[in-house]
């Protein structure tokens, strides 16, 4: 007779795990201090990781969660999955290709979990479920979704998100985090595009700086993600059904927040005080976006400028995050000071290359 041995922990898979929060995830399962204990951890991306991991746990899985039969393969045995798999849109990407990703995408790994018998499912969502384009100041998760959001990509998070509070029941338990901008060690949206415009010699910042919204440093999303799994799985809370908004600092104006960091990795800020009115910019994005559209068909082109991202930054956008603070125990394990070093430090080494 074989004897079994007991596992020593959770089987999770991660879609998207090659991503700016999906890096971060598989980073923080595998630090000690983790709350999940990992079995087998397998990352499913179309893409392969920057830095392949030293550790055996870990696998990388070439898949599209658009793939339905991809995506069952990878969940098969799979006892977790968090799903950040994500376009994530400034209003410069097709509907197709957004709905595409991020509604039918979650539909399959739904799908998936409930076929294959996963305990629990962690959702990316985000905090623009909630955005019209209309200001919101320190809302929480009672806040109802609005009648018109503010883009296929508001869209397409709002859609996907009911799809998981949806499917949550006695055999499949699923929460969705609401982050605020995120924010760290290779950032692909924020610092990066901030710098390449310092380095051109001339910055440019949208609105008057009197619009405030937040911020949420990577390695504090992804110990939200922990906790809300070990929540799900370990029944030490009830998150399931439940959606959270994750922040972990005051609101502040989202060029004055980010400057600090480009200067951090030494480049210079010039003029100091230029700001673009917002019906100024406003009309230049839309402008931007005709010209994208127009040369579409032809090449792919992605324009600097939306009409999104210039509502987006000129209109107040502030969260509470009580409620995770209370249910899941979140607080954020990184300080404001450490998570600027770790981004200084990141962006400076980029720099030289």
């Amino acid at each position: 007779m074989t004897l079994t041995s007991p596992r020593k922990g959770y089987r999770i898979l991660i879609t998207g795990g090659s991503g700016f929060l999906g890096s971060a995830l598989i980073r923080e399962l595998l630090d000690p201090a983790s709350p999940l204990a990992i079995e087998s951890l397998y990352n499913l991306d179309l893409e392969p990781p920057a830095a392949v991991s030293s550790d055996p746990r870990v696998t990388w899985i070439s898949g599209d969660v658009r793939n339905y039969d991809q995506v069952a393969e990878a969940s098969q045995g799979a006892d977790l999955i968090f799903h950040a798999a994500a376009i994530v849109d400034w209003g410069t990407r097709s509907e197709t290709e957004v709905m595409g990703v991020n509604v039918e995408g979650t539909r399959n790994v739904i799908r998936a979990s409930i076929e294959n018998g996963v305990r629990a499912l962690v959702f990316t969502s985000s905090l623009d479920v909630l955005f019209s384009g209309n200001p919101l100041r320190d809302v929480d998760e009672t806040f109802p979704y609005p009648e018109k959001h503010g883009s296929s990509y508001c869209v397409s998070k709002y859609l996907a998100e009911k799809l998981v509070l949806k499917a949550n029941h006695d055999g499949l338990r699923t929460c969705s985090l609401r982050p605020a901008d995120i924010y760290g060690e290779g950032d692909p949206y924020h610092i990066g595009n901030l710098i390449r415009m310092a380095r051109k010699g001339f910055y440019v910042r949208l609105g008057n700086g009197t619009a405030r919204c937040q911020h949420v440093y990577v390695g504090n999303v992804a110990h939200a993600h922990l906790l809300a799994a070990a929540t799900l799985l370990e029944g030490n809370g009830d998150a399931s059904g439940q959606a959270y908004f994750i922040t972990d600092g005051p609101g502040t104006n989202f060029f004055s927040f980010f400057d600090a960091f480009v200067e951090g990795a030494g480049f210079r800020i010039w003029p100091r005080n230029f700001w673009l009115p917002r019906r100024i910019a406003y009309v230049l994005g839309t402008i931007s976006e005709w010209m994208a559209a127009l040369v579409r068909p032809f090449r792919k082109y992605t324009p600097k400028l939306s009409r999104f991202a210039v509502t987006y930054t000129c209109t107040d956008y502030t969260f509470r995050s009580d409620k995770a603070h209370k249910e899941l125990g979140f607080r954020p394990i990184y300080s404001a000071g450490e998570a600027y070093e770790r981004t200084v430090a990141y962006f400076r080494k980029q720099t030289k290359k």
